[in-house]
């Protein structure tokens, strides 16, 4: 495929809406982990939301469930860093 091709694709592609400019330079390459099939209860209107958004939306219940559990653990990270210098 040529530049002009690719670009077309990406383009089109409903998925890379709102990611065509995007600064690649900071981007990191991960490797993604094991999944397990598990069974999970969830509010209608919330499934109905991930649902909505195409192919891929436990992909992307996932991906939010990951940003929840890292950001919290910066945050205990955080407040362990604090405790340690009050304590000091």
């Amino acid at each position: 495929m040529t530049e002009s091709e690719i670009e077309a694709a990406a383009q089109s592609d409903p998925d890379w809406e709102g990611l065509l400019d995007f600064d690649w330079q900071s981007a990191e390459v991960v490797i993604p982990g094991k999944k397990v099939p598990i069974s999970i209860r969830v509010d209608v209107d919330v499934l109905a939301y991930f649902k909505e958004l195409g192919a891929g939306y436990q992909r992307r219940m996932n991906a939010v469930l990951r940003s929840y559990m890292l950001q919290s653990q910066r945050s205990e990270a955080r407040g362990l860093r604090r405790a340690k210098k009050t304590a000091e």
